[in-house]
């Protein structure tokens, strides 16, 4: 593993005062053989922060940040690589909240390594030594691809509620599997999500959507029942069967199949597309209302979990939108229409499109709107018509030049794009400024 890692670290390593060893997703991915050239270093020691700070400082390290009551260190290396050194320690919780109540520091490895959450991520590379160090069997498992519980998995999860979605992440991002011991624990404590706060569980959320095993993630958070506990909305979808013509799975399946099936810019919208179904279900016993009801559901779940505002408002857009002219009925005007007013947005909603089809029966083929819609935005393109009022032939500017009044710039505008998408000809400055003066001055 030593070729693997950062130079300034080994230099780092050989003059420490006390062995400086590598832990955690690095050694795992490295033994697993996934280890990427943009790992996270994470490095421990028994020694102190003060006496790692002033060792690295000599050799040109910037540090970044010094947690004392956790005996954590950030620092940086002359080339920009981050590491994140902590001091052994022992750590007591108080139930399922995700920060330790009580730190003991040790040099004692063995407690270090317990105080971690999978046997996997509890492997050390000291590499000076050139040697790894492995307290408590978790070679073993990386070689079986599993993940063990470093302790009885009770009290893993027990401890800290913020394991039960970093298992789901780290399966997506792995490929490992949780025994049978790890799955019942996770089962059993799953509530204990609820004491961690939003910020932490949209940040693994995330995470997990990113990987290319998000569909895996996301079905131990099923397994598990922490996704009852964090979008208990979509989880009403689960055994909620849908038209078998159209269809192969149920409502929940479907959603978490396209997310399998979709871009990773998207997946939010893919994994919510559909959970105004069950609403809509239970409400009035059919899906016609699903996609604003879809919409509103959507905003919320985003919202409790502190998403980030840009992204809320295109997730409940997209959902709103995923079943235009499902059925291909839809005329060609009123497409070019959604087109101009949803431009920004429209690769994303084709590839929603793309997903959600491909999701009902795994059918990889182009799906029909997207197919349809794509070739209507070229055909817009082609002769001339704006898909957006970037494309418009004229401006605000050039509207307050001939006199219309600035409240009515926006308006004038949005009529004058609509006007000129039907029929690529109209996209002409004089054409616009003559309807322009007509209507608007």
């Amino acid at each position: 593993m030593k070729k693997f890692l950062p130079e300034n670290f080994i230099r780092l390593a050989s003059v420490s005062p006390f062995p400086l060893l590598v832990v955690g997703g690095s050694v795992r991915d490295f033994l697993c053989g996934t280890l990427k050239p943009n790992a996270d270093w994470d490095i421990a020691g028994a020694g102190s922060d003060e006496e790692l700070v002033s060792c690295a400082e000599e050799l040109g390290f910037t540090v970044d940040a010094v947690y004392k009551n956790t005996g954590t260190v950030r620092l940086s290396d002359p080339l920009g690589v981050k590491y994140e050194f902590t001091r052994f320690r022992s750590d007591k919780y108080v139930r399922g909240l995700h920060a330790p109540a009580e730190i003991e520091f040790t040099t004692d490895i063995h407690k270090d390594a317990v105080r971690r959450d999978f046997t996997a991520n509890a492997v050390y590379f000291d590499a000076v030594a050139e040697k790894f160090i492995d307290p408590l069997g978790g070679i073993p498992d990386i070689e079986k691809r599993i993940f063990r519980t470093v302790a009885p998995a009770e009290k893993v999860f027990g401890e800290d509620g913020l394991r039960l979605m970093r298992l789901a992440r780290l399966a997506a991002e792995t490929g490992f599997s949780p025994d049978e011991e790890c799955l019942a624990g996770a089962r059993k404590h799953a509530s204990l999500i609820r004491d961690i706060v939003p910020e932490r569980i949209f940040t693994e959320l995330t995470r997990l959507l990113n990987t290319d095993g998000a569909y895996r993630g996301l079905c131990i958070l099923k397994d598990t029942g922490v996704l009852k506990e964090i979008m208990p909305e979509l989880a009403l979808g689960d055994g909620l069967y849908q038209r078998a013509d159209f269809h192969k799975y149920d409502v929940l399946e479907h959603s978490f199949r396209c997310v399998r099936y979709a871009e990773k810019d998207i997946r939010f919208a893919a994994l919510l597309h559909d959970v105004g179904k069950p609403f809509c279900y239970y409400r009035d016993g059919n899906f016609y209302d699903h996609p604003e009801e879809g919409a509103r559901i959507a905003g919320e779940i985003l919202t409790r979990l502190k998403a980030p505002v840009k992204l809320v408002a295109e997730t409940k857009k997209l959902v709103s939108l995923h079943m235009r002219d499902f059925n291909l009925l839809m005329r060609e005007n009123k497409v070019r229409r959604t087109i101009a007013e949803n431009y920004a947005l429209l690769p994303r909603l084709l590839a929603l499109f793309q997903a959600d089809f491909s999701a009902c029966k795994d059918d990889l083929s182009p799906a029909p709107a997207a197919v349809k819609w794509q070739r209507i935005s070229e055909k817009m393109k082609s002769e001339g018509a704006p898909r957006s009022l970037k494309e418009l032939k004229i401006n605000g500017n050039d509207l307050i030049a001939i006199g219309v009044k600035p409240e009515k710039i926006g308006h004038a505008l949005n009529e004058l794009l609509l006007f000129a998408i039907e029929d690529g000809s109209r996209n002409h400055r004089d054409t616009l400024l003559k309807r322009a003066e007509k209507f608007y001055t």
